[in-house]
Parts: structure tokens; sequence; C-alpha cells
């Protein structure tokens, strides 16, 4: 008996740790998330190295490992220019460098660091700035590339920069193809703080470059909360009445079990196999067939009968359909008997109980069911990536000809843009920043959206509660 009671008084204490260890990964979660993304923009100093043989090179230290195969480190560096001739094959942006063959390094002020398209970006000296016919060399040339690049890309003027990554063989850069400059050496703290807001505004605002692994994801934050919003517009409506029929309409038999049985079912059913359902029955079926009624004339290229933002969009309200269903249901069958035999007393009708008296009750319990919804679809990958989602849409599906917004078009997604930046990108390493970058930006989207529906169910309680 007094080993029952013990266990009794341990199990307080079990619960309390669960939830505090939740939350601890739960935070730990997020500060990764938020020192891997916004550290991201943060202007990292640039190192000039000179190693053992010689060689000298410019570039951004990453981090530390053990060698593999012997004793000792090495040291990550992002060195950029990838069209550079001193790279052999182009591409390699990253190299590793042991720590022992390291014979000086240094931070010298002006080193600067270029963001480009399509190269990406360079990491040297900048020895001249060359604009019909007169040249600019030192902090001349660096205060004149300032001074145009502040200027609107389409009324900067023609010019040239002369590049060198510290290797003695200095080329030729077109101005045109420059969109960001800084010096991390020189700035100051402020300055630091300035260019990390800027960089913060540009990936908020901005398409994306060179493959995904650089610019912004203005496309795909437009894409996951128009689709958002049109998901739940559609589910909400559906789910509801189905909890209403349920609940409230509905002889509570054998078939109504059966029912609720399979609807609990259907929200374990794998998120990819709603997709191919979507695919089938949306696409081919009823998009193919609008085409043929009422876009014949665009045919063979296909106008809804392809994937698009109207379709994903029922897609993911299919897979989120039963957890509004099971949640509203659920409101419904707390409101206590005696509320609808009171309206009934009054001589109110079935339809008047329900609208004024059972409906505004479970408000609550509806607002619960959209952020769960909310919650599930803003992640949802699989799916999309069968009806609609696109790996490379920059232009947002919104225009000046009606009906404005244009939900047959692809659109971009930040969920797919983490899965295609992590695994389909030509670096690893150069991908790992954006990706945190995107999964911080997601996990912010999904908070804010929850925290709107969370006020609403809260207002409406105290409302309830006041009246």
């Amino acid at each position: 008996m007094s080993q029952r009671v013990a266990w009794r008084g341990l199990w307080p204490w079990l619960c309390a740790a669960s939830v505090a260890l939740s939350l601890l990964l739960l935070g730990l979660l997020l500060a990764l998330l938020v020192s891997r993304g916004l550290g991201h923009f943060w202007p990292a100093p640039l190192e000039a190295v000179t190693l053992a043989s010689g060689e000298t090179f410019a570039g951004e230290a990453i981090r530390e490992a053990e060698l593999p195969n012997r004793p000792g480190h090495e040291r990550l560096y992002f060195i950029g220019n990838r069209d550079s001739r001193e790279h052999g094959a182009r591409g390699a942006r990253f190299r590793w460098v042991g720590l022992e063959s390291i014979r000086q390094q240094a931070t010298p002020a002006r080193l600067v660091r270029l963001s480009r398209s399509p190269w990406g970006d360079f990491i040297g000296r900048l020895e001249a700035f060359e604009q019909g016919g007169q040249r600019l060399e030192g902090d001349a040339a660096w205060q004149a590339l300032s001074q145009t690049l502040a200027q609107p890309e389409n009324t900067r003027p023609d010019a040239k920069l002369i590049l060198n990554p510290l290797n003695g063989e200095a080329f030729v850069q077109p101005l045109t193809e420059v969109y960001r400059a800084s010096r991390p050496n020189a700035m100051s703290w402020l300055s630091k703080v300035r260019y990390w807001g800027d960089g913060v505004g540009r990936f908020l605002s901005q398409g994306p470059r060179a493959a995904n692994t650089g610019g912004g994801v203005w496309p795909a934050i437009f894409g996951t909360v128009v689709m958002v919003i049109v998901m739940s517009v559609i589910v909400m409506p559906f789910g509801v009445l189905a909890a209403i029929y349920l609940n409230e309409i509905a002889e509570q038999n054998r078939f109504t079990r059966l029912v609720r049985i399979g609807v609990r079912n259907l929200a374990g059913v794998p998120s990819i196999v709603y997709g191919v359902f979507g695919l089938g029955a949306f696409v081919y079926g009823i998009g193919s067939t609008m085409d043929e009624w009422f876009f014949s004339d665009s045919l063979p290229s296909p106008t809804f009968g392809t994937g698009g933002l109207l379709w994903a969009s029922l897609t993911l309200a299919l897979l989120t359909l039963p957890v509004v269903i099971v949640a509203t249901e659920e409101g419904l069958a707390r409101i206590p008997d005696a509320q609808r035999e009171g309206a009934v007393a009054l001589g109110a009708t079935r339809l008047e109980t329900l609208t004024r008296v059972v409906l505004p009750m479970t408000a609550p319990a509806m607002l619960t069911a959209l952020i769960l919804a909310v919650a599930r679809a803003a992640g949802e990958v699989a799916p999309l990536m069968l009806v609609g989602v696109a790996k490379l849409a920059p232009q947002v599906p919104v225009d000046a000809t009606f009906p404005y917004l244009h939900l047959e078009r692809k659109f971009m997604h930040l969920g797919y843009h983490i899965f295609d930046t992590a695994f389909h990108g030509d670096s690893v390493q150069a991908a790992i920043p954006l990706v945190y970058a995107t999964a911080l930006l997601l996990v912010l989207i999904v908070l804010v959206l929850n925290l709107t529906a969370i006020f609403l169910r809260h207002h409406l309680r105290r409302k309830r509660a006041t009246t």
C-alpha cells in the first residue's frame, strides 16, 4: 500500500519533468534556428591566409574539425570566387586547410565581399573602378562602388571592376552583375547591424538566385501564406458542417459510429497518399475537364489540368479535414444538453438553437481545429510536390489582370524550398545557413498564424463569459 502511495506521489513529478524536458528541447531547437539562421546575415570577418607553400587566398573561416587520418585540426574556409582560375574545376566555393599548413593569417581592412550573379560571392581585393575612361583605385574605388550600388539598378552607369582574389590574377567584373558589396573588416559595430538588417530585408523581399542557394524567399513566403489561407477557407465550412451533422443531426447508430471511425483513420493516412489522390482527382480529373470545357483554345497547353495553387490548397484541405471534424465535434459534445433544451423551451426552433446557442459556444473549438489544421498544412511538402509546388517561380501569382489572384499557377513553398536547397543544391555547405534561415521563417509564419487564431479564440471566450 505504501509503495502504491509512493508511486502516486511520483507521477506528478514525472509529468512535470516531461513537460520541462519538452520545453527545453523546443527552446534548444529555436535557439539553434535563430543563431544559425539570423547569423547567416551577419558580416563575418574576412581573412587573408598564406600557406606554407606560398599560396595566398582570402576567405571567411566557418569552423574547425579534427583531421580524419592523423592528429591535428583543419579549418573550413568559404572562399567563393567560383569563376577564378585557381579552382581548376569551377564550383568549389569551400576549402579545408590544415592549421599546421598556415604560415600567416591577417584581416586587412581592404578585403571586400561582393554578392554577384551568376558566379556567387567574390572575396578578395578591389583593385580599381573604371567608368567612362576614368579609373579610380584604392579607397576612391571603394567609395565609387558604394555610391553606385546605392542607386536603383535601372539607373546605375555601365562600369567595370578590377578584382584580385589575392592570387595575383586580376580580372574584370561587370558592375551590372554585382548587387551588394561590403568590407567587413573595416565596418563598425553599428555598420554591421545596418548591414545585417539590410540582409534580412533582402531575404524577405527578394526572389531566389543561384538555384535557390542565394537571394531571398519572398515568392515562397507569399505562396505559403496564400495556400494556408485558401486551404483554411475551404476546409473550415466543410469540416464544421460535417461535425454538426454527426453530432447534432444524424441518429447515433452503428452507421455514425462507422463514419467517426473512418474520419479518425483518415487523420492517420500518410500525406503522400493525399497527394496522389489530389493529382488524379483534382489535376487530371477536374482540371482536365475544365480545360476541355472553358480553355479549349489553349490546349494542348493545360490551364487547370496541371499543378497549381488551387489544387494544392484543395489537397491540403482534404488532408486536414479529419482534424477539423474531430476537434469541432468534440467541442459540440462538451456543450451541455441543458443549453439546447433551455433554448427549445423558450420557443427557439432547432435551427435557431443551433445558430444562436450551440455554434457560438463552439467557436473556441472551431478555432482550435483551425490552429491544428494550419500547423499541419503549413509544413507539409510531400503532397505539394505532386499538385503544384515549383522549384523556382519567381513571380507571385498576383497581377493586374482579372481575377488578380491566379490560383491555377504554380507557386513556391517554404517547406519545399528547404527540401530543395538542402538536397538538390550544388553545395551542401553553402545551403546550410540558408536552410536554417528558411526553417526559422517557416516556424515564425506558422507561429504568427496560430497566435492569430489563439487570440481570436481567447477573445471569443472572454466575450462569451461576459455575456
